[in-house]
């Protein structure tokens, strides 16, 4: 028996109603089966093709019951009623029957009529049960339109969990080593939360920690099995949100915890002595509802009538889901023979045949279009070609191709995807100079080439054999690293292996051997850290001076030689003019000296005060508080006084730049540097135009006196603006402007109460925003959210 989720125990809990304190019953009773068709227009299709219902549709519904009739008398009458609406009682006339015995009136051929927004199946007793349904229905017409959306509902989430555990079980008996890496993909396929710790467990037990541990959400069948906190939906799908709380229900769906007291109270006033109404939910097979119960069926009183939802009926234009391309800037090679297309944003793809006929059209030079079948893979999180490989003989270099199919009726088109077709030839190594590949060290390289998205494998041929390497592509190039840590030096070949392409390609190595040395060290005055310059100095341990201990820094590669950085833990009493020794520790134990003349002080400044002047905004104007923060168009004006040694000269400069690195400016004396004498300088620039419109975030300065840079110290934080053309409040409000992806949230409130949030890489121009509040909004901006902004309106 397959594990139940209990969740739709929940569900059962407000169809027949219990004591406060009992467990909801799990759905473990197999009951009947309906096989049910749907016709639109001159197509027809199996339920298990069919989202959603459209006004005209033609549905033929019967039951697969036992013919004959029982001893006592009693048989099953099939029931099909439309709902129009929670307050609308629907006509009678909308309300239909067939005789289960009879096989000539067995099944019902109706047709969904114009207003109906459900349609709603019962199995009813014979004896006076369809007038029952229908003045129950009638009566309160609400309380089973509630009922029949979270059935529907129910029967979704409930395909996506047997979707995975089908996918874990089937693994667990065929390849159980492959539940580490393939549980991941099943996982994000169909949007559940899976339990990491699992996948620590040896191969044998994963199985069995992801379907049955007792610690988090109950899953039952009646059998007592239980489901971790395995199966859980995505943050994005609230639908799928689980709560264990005790109010809860200890393991229902939270949106769900609401819905059942709801349906508890409203169904609750159904109950009588002739007929209770228990729920069943459907395990969809082509044309085949398989109805599971959660109570077995009573011909006594009170009767049990079973209730089954049907897909809800659309209106307007039909919806077809959003599909979304996985790795969006990455293309596909075409040449690859288990061709994958990912994507995301559907879980239903995969656990429901609602989407079907799927296909990728790729469009040939000629303008021409070959249609590929395809098939979802959820343990590939995308799809698969049915076919090994594809022919790429006449594709062009890069090849635009869409995914294709129908949802339900309707056509729909998926993402579009880049294929690449593998090329010979044309891949050499980049960025890396030769003289900097020695052995004893790992060396990260990167190889540029035609496809990158085609490479099969890359291995390093040296004389002691092959070494397979892994890499990794971005846009056009791959990255990888020659593990040369126990390599001799001498020649070495990379061999890159591309899709489709018989001959590896080779490039020419040479593996160095470098004597570390050291070629000096450069101390200043009243510093706690130096920097030595040599190479091979990644294997520097220590450093000391006059007993004064230094620890090594990250090494930088400069020109052909190293730089490394070492810091004491306090700066060393050291006189400008004097001539130490210093004595270093290579991590092998060796000892190495170098002579060092401690140079001048470097140049100390600190900052006095700073002010912005910001230009006037052509629309609504963003002021940002203070001078903490300065947008991308403003000028900064701020004074230095010189501190110890340090005097200001006319040669003198100053450096500005953002501390995440990138470009920085230079603000030399007469073009933005004024020195008011040997103690002040002012300096006033433009940020965001020497730095470029991408510039953002923190800024720092130094001062930079006879080529010798001080210290980096903050100034401010660089944001840019979105330029916000107006306020629109009719109904709702709504911000219109430029570049609104630089607005992290817009508030009515500083404290950002009830805030609304700009999605990242949002490209429209206006959205909806709370209404502001004593003619004020206030923003945080994506650069430095830290910092609030304000808006002043009219609204």
């Amino acid at each position: 028996m397959m594990l139940r989720f209990l969740p739709f125990c929940a569900l059962a809990a407000a169809l027949v109603p219990a004591t406060a304190n009992a467990d909801p019953a799990p759905f473990d009773l197999t009951g009947p089966s309906l096989r049910v068709g749907v016709t639109h227009g001159t197509t027809t299709l199996p339920i298990a093709q069919v989202p959603r219902l459209a006004t005209g549709d033609r549905v033929t519904i019967a039951a697969d019951l036992p013919t004959g009739k029982r001893d006592d008398g009693e048989r099953y009458l099939l029931v099909a009623g439309f709902l129009r609406g929670a307050t609308e009682p629907p006509p009678r006339s909308w309300f239909f029957k067939a005789e289960t015995w009879k096989a000539k009136k067995a099944t019902i051929a109706l047709k969904v009529p114009e207003g109906a927004r459900q349609l709603v199946v019962f199995l009813v007793p014979d004896s006076g049960g369809f007038d029952a349904v229908v003045s129950a229905v009638r009566k309160q017409p609400g309380a089973f339109v509630r009922a029949v959306q979270d059935l529907d509902q129910a029967s979704l989430d409930r395909a996506r969990l047997d979707a995975f555990l089908d996918g874990i079980h089937a693994l667990e008996r065929t390849r159980p080593e492959r539940i580490e890496a393939v549980s991941p993909l099943l996982s994000r396929s169909l949007a559940v939360k899976l339990k990491a710790e699992c996948l620590d467990l040896t191969a044998d037990l994963q199985a069995s920690c992801l379907t049955q541990s007792r610690e988090s959400l109950l899953l039952a069948d009646g059998q007592s099995s239980t489901l971790a906190d395995t199966l859980v939906g995505a943050p994005t799908d609230l639908a799928l949100q689980l709560s264990a709380t005790p109010a809860g229900g200890l393991g229902y769906y939270s949106p769900y915890i609401g819905v059942v007291r709801d349906l508890a109270k409203i169904f609750g006033a159904f109950q009588s002595t002739q007929f209770r109404y228990i729920p069943a939910l459907a395990r969809v097979r082509e044309d085949r509802m398989a109805l599971l119960l959660n109570a077995a069926p009573s011909f006594a009183s009170p009767k049990s009538v079973m209730v089954v939802a049907m897909p809800v009926i659309e209106t307007g234009t039909p919806q077809t889901p959003t599909l979304r391309r996985a790795e969006a800037d990455r293309l596909v090679c075409a040449a690859k023979p288990d061709l994958v297309l990912p994507v995301e944003g559907a879980p239903l793809i995969y656990a429901t045949k609602f989407a079907h006929d799927m296909s990728l059209r790729v469009t040939t030079p000629q303008g021409g279009v070959v249609e590929l079948p395809v098939q979802a893979n959820a343990e590939r999180s995308g799809y698969v070609l049915d076919q090994v490989g594809m022919r790429t003989t006449g594709l062009s270099a890069v090849t635009d191709a869409t995914l294709h199919g129908r949802w339900g009726f309707t056509p729909f088109d998926g993402p579009r995807f880049r294929l690449q077709v593998p090329s010979a030839g044309g891949w050499q190594m980049v960025d890396t100079d030769p003289e900097n590949l020695v052995v004893g060290r790992d060396n990260p390289v990167a190889l540029a080439g035609p496809t990158p998205s085609c490479v099969e494998a890359v291995t390093l041929v040296g004389a002691s054999g092959e070494a397979p390497l892994a890499w990794t592509t971005n846009g056009d190039r791959i990255g990888l690293t020659l593990p040369l840590g126990k390599t001799a030096p001498g020649k070495l070949t990379l061999l890159v292996k591309q899709y489709g392409i018989e001959t590896s390609e080779k490039i020419a190595l040479t593996a160095l051997a470098e004597a570390g040395r050291i070629d000096g060290l450069t101390l200043y005055a009243g510093d706690t850290a130096g920097t030595l310059a040599g190479t091979r100095l990644d294997l520097v341990a220590s450093m000391a001076v006059d007993g004064v201990a230094f620890k090594p820094g990250e090494v930088m590669r400069a020109d052909k030689g190293d730089l490394l950085g070492l810091t004491a833990d306090a700066a060393p009493n050291f006189a400008a003019g004097q001539t130490k020794t210093a004595l270093v520790t290579l991590t092998d134990g060796r000892k190495r000296s170098v002579k060092v003349t401690v140079a001048a002080a470097r140049p100390k400044a600190t900052l006095i005060a700073k002010s912005v002047i910001a230009p006037p905004s052509p629309g609504l104007a963003v002021t940002l508080a203070g001078v903490t923060a300065i947008a991308q168009d403003a000028r900064i004006t701020f004074s230095l006084r010189a501190e110890g040694t340090t005097r200001f000269a006319a040669g003198d400069s100053v450096e500005i730049g953002a501390v995440a690195g990138g470009p920085t400016m230079t603000v030399a004396s007469g073009r933005g540097l004024t020195v008011q004498d040997e103690r002040i300088a002012v300096i006033s620039v433009e940020p965001g135009k020497a730095l470029g419109v991408s510039a953002h975030g923190p800024l720092r300065w130094r001062l930079v006196q006879n080529g010798v840079a001080g210290d980096w110290v903050p100034l401010t934080s660089l944001v840019r603006i979105p330029a916000l053309a107006g306020l629109n409040c009719a109904e709702a409000c709504t911000l219109a402007g430029a570049d609104l992806f630089l607005i992290e949230s817009v508030a009515a409130n500083a404290g950002f109460a009830e805030a609304a949030r700009v999605p990242e890489g949002f490209t429209g121009s206006s959205f909806a925003v709370p209404k502001p509040v004593g003619g004020m909004l206030y923003l945080k901006l994506r650069d430095d959210p830290g910092v609030t902004a304000t808006v002043a309106v009219k609204g």
